[in-house]
């Protein structure tokens, strides 16, 4: 019970990844034609190899099926994981893809784009179709219904053989990426950065589209503008100072009509004349 609703866990979080397949189910045979032709016509060996590559070459730390299905970790992986795995990928073929699927999308954070979706739900569906012709067609006993169901059949195997191919292509590519073998990825341009001004309390956004300013503050993080004074200031001049007119003030230093003040200096000689 723990198990079954830790993996509803883990698939409700699959929902929030955001990393994207380097290629999708559409591109993988265009990415990669001769190792989809490999995975078509030998899709046990695939996976196998797959599985393999995904755990790093460490065989110790393979479960059945990742570890998504009820009888994983109860096989006797842990005495013979080589055996156990090839068992998997010839008895559980789906189950193997799949799982590899999984463990790939979990440990790097991919989802799954809605065309994946519509190419695995279309597999999906044309199987169940084909399984519902097959059980009316053996109790109608109908030769029309039975040749139907067998056009059906061959038609869902050949979408299901073709699908798995490309996804374990697409596993492929991905740990070809994993793995660097795509070369150094090329710098990418970086975002045009803004300087931070000392009068700035927040620092501009870098790489995000900037927020809204809440209500009541300034847009931009820019400081509020002073608020708006007349000419002279209301508190020019200071307490003290004279009033408009009246420079110099009364009783200041000299008195008026008392400079240079009367015999104060001789007179220098021959001033006055002979």
């Amino acid at each position: 019970m723990a198990s079954s609703q830790a993996n509803l866990d883990k698939m409700q979080l699959r929902q929030s990844y955001r990393n994207l397949w380097h290629s999708d189910l559409t591109n993988t045979i265009q990415a990669d034609f001769p190792y989809c032709c490999l995975a078509l016509w030998c899709g046990p060996c695939v996976s196998y190899m797959l599985r393999k590559r995904a755990l790093y070459n460490d065989m110790s730390r393979y479960v059945c099926c990742a570890g998504y299905m009820p009888c994983s970790g109860k096989c006797g992986e842990s005495r013979c994981p080589e055996f156990c795995l090839a068992t998997e990928v010839f008895l559980c073929f789906g189950n193997s893809v799949a799982s590899t699927r999984f463990l790939l999308q979990d440990e790097f954070n991919i989802q799954t784009t809605k065309c994946d979706n519509c190419i695995i739900g279309f597999m999906f569906c044309l199987q169940q179709i084909a399984c519902i012709f097959s059980i009316v067609a053996a109790i109608v006993g109908s030769e029309e219904l039975s040749e139907a169901s067998q056009i059906l059949s061959c038609l869902s195997d050949m979408v299901y053989c073709s699908v798995c191919a490309c996804m374990q292509t697409q596993h492929k590519i991905e740990m070809d990426k994993r793995d660097g073998k795509f070369g150094p990825q090329p710098m990418a341009v970086p975002p045009m950065q803004q300087m931070s001004r000392i009068d700035q309390p927040i620092p501009p956004p870098v790489g995000y589209t900037p927020q809204q300013p809440a209500y009541g503050q300034p847009y931009g993080g820019y400081p509020p503008a002073p608020p708006a004074q007349g000419y002279p200031p209301a508190a020019y001049p200071p307490a003290g100072y004279p009033q408009g007119g009246a420079y110099p003030p009364p009783g200041s230093y000299p008195p008026p009509g008392s400079y240079p003040p009367q015999g104060s200096y001789p007179p220098p000689q021959g001033y006055y004349g002979k």
